[in-house]
């Protein structure tokens, strides 16, 4: 039992490591190569695991040998645009200047249902409204609609409002984010004196407290458990 355990362990923190090392790029939008990576890499782990009687780095090896493998092939395809276009293939535009290109959408295997579905997953019930719909090489269909239907911004109508910068979580269910705090230029004096404002006793009782660059500060307080 000792022995699986620990094996099952050696393993696990294998293919967290090299999954790692392959980048979040590839961990957020898997291309074909890298797909097909992850499931040889998932299959060959699971053999040590189910048959103690194969050596470990019978599993291990065949591992590094895939991860060197598509550290390579990343590398190259980042240099050549004739080898990404081979390997990953190159957007469809399924719909262009709001017309269905049905010749795209055969090729690319797409039916109308799969279509409408998608521009359902987007708030958009009518494809008319559609300027463009690009299906990427990872599979996520993009859309672009005609000017007239895309929403209004600051921009459009002369607002020049300030920009409050990226929010920084300072207390997260309960437990003070002292870099967070020293990253926004605050100390612990400031935040007892949040946190007396809002009525909390302290840390233990605020869910979320997050600071933006303007000073603004959203609060929630931690819910009673029943």
């Amino acid at each position: 039992m000792a022995i699986i355990i620990i094996r099952t362990l050696i393993v696990y923190f294998s293919l967290v490591l090299f999954m790692r090392l392959m980048g979040k790029r590839q961990l957020g939008e898997l291309e074909l190569p890298e797909l097909a990576v992850a499931v040889l890499i998932a299959d060959l782990g699971a053999h040590p695991l189910q048959d103690i009687g194969i050596p470990l780095m019978n599993g291990l090896i065949p591992i590094i040998v895939l991860f060197c493998c598509e550290v390579l092939i990343a590398g190259s395809t980042m240099k050549s645009v004739k080898l990404r276009a081979l390997l990953y293939g190159r957007p469809a535009f399924l719909i262009e200047k709001g017309r269905i290109n049905q010749k795209e959408m055969r090729r690319s295997r797409f039916t109308l249902d799969e279509l409408t579905e998608e521009l359902r997953g987007k708030g958009i019930t009518d494809i008319s409204q559609v300027e463009y719909a690009v299906l990427e090489t990872n599979g996520v269909l993009n859309t672009l609609l005609f000017p007239e239907f895309r929403p209004v911004s600051s921009r459009d109508v002369g607002l020049s409002p300030p920009g409050g910068g990226y929010p920084i979580i300072i207390i997260n269910d309960g437990r003070v984010m002292d870099a967070n705090l020293r990253y926004m230029g605050r100390d612990r004096r400031w935040l007892e004196r949040e946190l007396s404002r809002r009525g909390a006793s302290g840390p233990e009782a605020v869910y979320l407290l997050m600071l933006d660059e303007q000073g603004r500060v959203y609060y929630a307080p931690m819910e009673v458990k029943s």
